[in-house]
């Protein structure tokens, strides 16, 4: 078992909705330490997100309270409301996990320290012959997976409130490598703009665009389709612009038609 030195905790923390409904709460100060000081152990255990005195025996209210240097019942007050909020689970045997721990913390930058210490056990299990390293992992090792994880954090534009508070927007998720919450009148509409154009193939290009420039990600993912199917649409040339065989849609009819709404669009995002 591996200790880290530092854990993650983005600047949104106090803007999560789970946090200032513990702040309105008695004690809230008290209560939020606990929490810091959970993540932290948990942290020091990497264990993904476990959190437990040995595999077999259980960390018990009475515990923390001498750990965390807090009075039994806050620690009891602080538990059950993170439990009730869904911020920890009671695993078997009573163990805690705290929940989503890979949304907090740079689980590649973790895993790469216990390999390393796991590395280093074996060969001097290997050699005995050999004085014990002084420290578990160099600190310039750390240093470089600090620095790996800042540019993580750029490179997936993502934090543990967005997480939260995404609500449905449509984005690329350079975690996971994907567009989420594309729906079918977004396929409608942009169709409208570039009939042409095959909107799930065009999409798939775009995703593979986006992995391959993810050193400089962007954000307003809406405006980046519709720009790119607008541009795919004048450089096949033709008609200034208009790809051979494209008629814009008709001018005529009642307000809803598909010019209002192509203008719409146009108008919306606009690049």
């Amino acid at each position: 078992m591996s200790e880290v030195k530092w854990i993650k905790l983005v600047t949104e923390f106090f803007d999560d909705e789970k946090i200032k409904l513990i702040e309105a709460m008695p004690e809230a100060d008290m209560v939020l330490v606990i929490w810091i000081k959970l993540l932290t152990l948990a942290g020091k255990k990497n264990m993904n997100g476990y959190i437990f005195l040995t595999k077999n025996i259980p960390y018990t209210d009475e515990m923390f309270s001498t750990l965390f240097n807090r009075p039994l019942n806050t620690v009891r007050l602080a538990l059950t409301t993170f439990k009730n909020f869904g911020m920890i689970n009671y695993e078997d045997n009573d163990i805690i996990k705290i929940t989503n721990w890979e949304k907090h913390q740079n689980i590649e930058g973790m895993e790469r320290i216990r390999e390393l210490n796991r590395i280093r056990q074996q060969k001097f299990r290997e050699k005995p012959a050999l004085p014990p390293p002084t420290t578990p992992i160099k600190e310039e090792e750390i240093d470089k997976i600090r620095v790996e994880e800042i540019r993580l954090d750029k490179i997936r534009g993502i934090t543990l409130h967005n997480v939260i508070t995404n609500g449905g927007k449509l984005i690329f998720n350079y975690l996971t490598k994907n567009w989420e919450n594309i729906t079918k009148d977004d396929i409608k509409d942009w169709s409208i703009i570039n009939p042409d154009c095959d909107i799930n193939v065009t999409l798939e290009v775009m995703r593979q665009w986006l992995i391959d420039h993810k050193d400089h990600p962007k954000k307003r993912f809406r405006k980046f389709i519709v720009g790119w199917i607008k541009r795919d649409l004048n450089k096949k040339g033709g008609n200034n612009g208009k790809s051979k065989g494209y008629n814009k849609p008709d001018t005529s009819g009642s307000k809803g038609s598909g010019f209002d709404k192509y203008k719409q669009l146009e108008e919306t995002y606009e690049v």
